[in-house]
Parts: structure tokens; C-alpha cells; sequence
């Protein structure tokens, strides 16, 4: 079995992947392919590509994403602490649950860009509004995923520090964060998506700048590739900052064993020891012993 491809050449696939999804994007959009998806009212990724440029010429397209970045980051970073720390009370704590659990739990399936009307009217203004939706989003899974982490871990630790004569808060800072951050760092993972989406639509509704704005505003005037810059930039955005968690992530965990595991690959065959006993050859306690019996 072939090895799977080095580091660059997993790079020139990813980059072939994009490239053959942009080709067949325009080939669908020159041809005007009208089978069952009307490809003729998209606009081609020439047109895209000039509405790119023209956007990045300009003031109002950085003031858009610097905008967003600010909403996103403010957002994420007080969902993260708030999220982590009430998922370990709430976890640690059965005063805690029974006082927050009921009150989380009825919150939480309420999709956070359904709180737009209460954003509304708690804050005073639509920047706060909009940091609140996006704290909201991310909040949950991380507050999820740390509940369940701190949860899972084994008790066998937790007394063996106990043992040793740390307290609550040496447990806590030992035993309970470390073992938990695996699950932790998966929820901020799928938290920071959740925001992108939530953050992207409460700009498009009472937002005045930023790129779920712009994209907005170009759709009211029948602007389509600008529709599909918003989008791309989107996407882009999305993919750093989840990007950026990822790597933080791994930062924090330096301590954890990696694997490169490659799916499909069978995992290699134990090589036999010949130094080894033979299961069928009789050891040497074995002969002792008989030799004692004779």
C-alpha cells in the first residue's frame, strides 16, 4: 500500500480541490446551464473577482470587516470564560445545577438569533446587541462540551491529588481543567461557527456595518457578485478564526499524545519477537518445577 502523500503534496490537493470547484463554477455560469439549478442568474467568478477587487480598493470594506472581527472576537472571548466556568459549576456543584440547570436548559434550544427582539430592547444601542447575539451563540456549546468533559473524567484522579493533600482548588486547577480541555476546546470549536452564522445574521437585520450588512445591502440592490463577495469573505473569516482555535488549541495540549492517523489506512502488523517463548515450548519455571517433582 502506497504511503499517503507528504505534507505538500496534501497542500496541492486541497488547492486542486478549490481550483477544479472554482472551474467548474464558471464553465456552469459562461454555458448558462439551466438543468433543474438556474445557473444563469449567478454571476460568474470573473465577475466576482473584479467585484472583489474593487471591494478591496476601497474604505468601506475594511471598516466592514474590522466591524465584524471586533462583534465576533468580543463575543466568542466572554462566551468562552463565562461558558467554561459555569460548565465546571454546573458539573462540580449540585446546588448549582439544581439553581441554573433548569434556567439553562429552557434557554438554551432557543436559537440565538431569535433573541434579536431581546437584544433590542435590553441594550441601548445595536453594537451591544449584536456582541450579546454572538456571546449567546457561543456560550452554549462551551458551556455543553465543558459540562460533559468535567463529567467524564475519572474519580481515580481526583483522590489521588486528594491523597496527596491538595484541596478543591488544586484539584480544580490539576486534575479537572487539563483532563477536561480536549472536550472544552471542541466546544469553542463548534461555538465559534455558531457565531460566525449568528453574528453575520443579526448584522444583516439591525446591524450598520459589517460584512452581513454589506452582503445585505447588496442584495436589496440586485448587486449579486457583491452578494458573493460578502460570502466569500465570510467563509474566509470563518475559516482563520476557526483555524485560529484550532492551533490555540493544540498549543494548550502539547502534552496529549498525537497520532497521524490517515483513514483508510490498515494499522501496522505486530512483528513476531523471536526472543520470545514459544507459546508450546515449555518455560523455564515449567521445567523447574518438574524436575522438582521427579
Amino acid at each position: 500500500m502506497s504511503r499517503y502523500p507528504r505534507r505538500a503534496g496534501r497542500l496541492a490537493l486541497r488547492a486542486g480541490s478549490i481550483a477544479a470547484a472554482l472551474g467548474l463554477w464558471q464553465l456552469l455560469t459562461t454555458l448558462d446551464v439551466n438543468v433543474w439549478l438556474r445557473f444563469s442568474q449567478f454571476p460568474t467568478v470573473t465577475d466576482v473577482a473584479r467585484a472583489f477587487a474593487g471591494r478591496l480598493s476601497g474604505p468601506d470594506y475594511w471598516t466592514d470587516l474590522t466591524s465584524s472581527l471586533t462583534r465576533i472576537v468580543t463575543g466568542f472571548l466572554l462566551a468562552a470564560v463565562l461558558g467554561v466556568a459555569t460548565g465546571v459549576l454546573v458539573a462540580r456543584s449540585r446546588l448549582a445545577e439544581d439553581l441554573l440547570g433548569p434556567v439553562l436548559e429552557v434557554v438554551r434550544p432557543v436559537p440565538a438569533i431569535a433573541l434579536v427582539p431581546v437584544a433590542i430592547l435590553l441594550f441601548p444601542s445595536n453594537e451591544q446587541g449584536i456582541v450579546f447575539i454572538t456571546f449567546t451563540a457561543a456560550f452554549f456549546p462551551a458551556l455543553v462540551a465543558t459540562r460533559h468533559a468535567v463529567r467524564a473524567l475519572t474519580p481515580v484522579w481526583e483522590e489521588a491529588v486528594r491523597t496527596m493533600g491538595g484541596g478543591r482548588w488544586r484539584i480544580l486547577r490539576s486534575v479537572v481543567l487539563p483532563g477536561a480541555l480536549p472536550g472544552i476546546l471542541g466546544g469553542l470549536s463548534v461555538g465559534i461557527g455558531v457565531s460566525w452564522i449568528c453574528v453575520i445574521s443579526a448584522e444583516m437585520i439591525s446591524g450598520q456595518y459589517g460584512v452581513g450588512y454589506r452582503t445585505w445591502q447588496d442584495y436589496t440592490i440586485v448587486d449579486y457578485p457583491g452578494v458573493f463577495v460578502g460570502m466569500v469573505t465570510i467563509g474566509l473569516l470563518g475559516w482563520l478564526t476557526s483555524t485560529a482555535v484550532e492551533l490555540t488549541g493544540r498549543r494548550l495540549t502539547r502534552w496529549l499524545p498525537r497520532t497521524s492517523y490517515v483513514p483508510g489506512a490498515r494499522p501496522p502488523r505486530p512483528t513476531k519477537d523471536l526472543r520470545a517463548p514459544s507459546a508450546t515450548a515449555p518455560s523455564e519455571a515449567e521445567e523447574a518445577r518438574d524436575a522438582h517433582l521427579v
